[in-house]
């Protein structure tokens, strides 16, 4: 529990919660903590728990978690419901999913993956098919912000925490790269994507398996976006083949409208470009949370998620450059570093 004397935003989230039945007498215990400023704490009341949200201002803002819950919500997928929320100050006091995440299930008891991600499977496609209705709502997941997510890797992987400049010529070389990446989530169908649809993310619940967490940062995006963020996680490694299997079964259970005339091989194409996109984003990212918020812990994924792009980047000659770059300067520096 956080030192009260010396953490004026638990002052202010204990006298906020004073305001709802109940809760006068609140004390929070911390539920989590994400890559993120936000802090989760679980309150007691009574016999039911709930969590309540410290989202700092100017940091975060918690108008946009809000809002797409309602969204979730209205599409009965299983995501905290709100009870109350203080957007000037950051404040959120939700329900609560529970403390299993699917990562925990899966490495407990490997033998539930199908069955889990059979569940997820059905989620997704419920929040691509019903959320039609609110993704033009949502934030495009446009050029520039595919763009800055690719340069995170330039940056802080490669230039921040290995050393790694590019010349020149190099320089063009990456650049052409990243078109390849940025034009093949362009010209997908276009959903709304949670962003973050992985096993920390995802609850395991008694019902409506799964509880659908941190989806404040979505977006209208690619379809396979999402399948890649769950089947190819940054935090747990599945066989190649099963991987592909799983992926088989969500393109076969695609709606007319959201398969559309595209083929499974050019899905799977689209599928593994994706996957090289958003595993060049974590990986930059997990070295920014060490380097410039202090969260070293994420460093231990790097190599996991190396590990995807040293599978899928060598299956397209137009990655060439990429291919080498990780296979012959990055993974190297990285054994280097640990």
């Amino acid at each position: 529990m956080p030192d009260q004397k010396n953490d004026r935003r638990f002052d202010e989230l204990l006298g906020w919660l004073a305001q709802f039945d109940g809760l006068a007498d609140a004390n929070p215990q911390p539920a989590s903590i994400d890559a993120s400023f936000r802090r989760y704490f679980r309150v007691e009341r009574g016999a039911e728990s709930l969590i309540a949200m410290d989202a700092p201002p100017p940091h975060e803002d918690c108008r946009p978690f809000v809002q797409i819950a309602g969204y979730l919500e209205s599409m009965k997928l299983n995501c905290p419901r709100i009870l109350g929320a203080d957007f000037e100050n950051g404040f959120v006091l939700m329900t609560d999913l529970g403390s299993t995440q699917y990562l925990a299930a899966l490495k407990k008891d490997p033998h539930r993956a199908t069955s889990l991600y059979s569940n997820a499977i059905d989620a997704l496609l419920v929040l691509q098919e019903h959320g039609e209705a609110y993704q033009q709502k949502l934030p495009a997941y446009d050029y520039d912000l595919i763009a800055f997510e690719l340069s995170i890797f330039r940056d802080w992987l490669c230039g921040r925490h290995l050393g790694i400049d590019f010349s020149v010529g190099e320089e063009t070389q990456w650049q052409e790269c990243c078109e390849v990446l940025i034009d093949n989530a362009l010209r997908q169908k276009q959903v709304f994507m949670h962003r973050d649809f992985h096993s920390r993310n995802l609850m395991l619940t008694g019902e409506n398996n799964p509880g659908v967490l941190d989806f404040q940062d979505a977006v209208e995006g690619p379809l396979t976006y999402d399948a890649v963020s769950l089947f190819k996680d940054c935090y747990v490694k599945w066989p190649v083949d099963k991987v592909k299997e799983w992926a088989s079964q969500y393109f076969e259970r695609l709606s007319p409208e959201l398969k559309g005339d595209l083929a499974v091989d050019d899905f799977m194409q689209q599928f593994e470009l994706m996957g090289v996109q958003r595993h060049l984003k974590a990986a930059g990212i997990f070295a920014r949370l060490h380097h410039r918020d202090g969260k070293s812990g994420y460093l231990n994924d790097i190599p996991r998620t190396l590990r995807y792009l040293s599978e899928a980047a060598p299956q397209f000659g137009e990655l060439s450059f990429l291919s080498d770059l990780i296979e012959n300067r990055v993974a190297p520096s990285m054994e280097t570093t640990e």
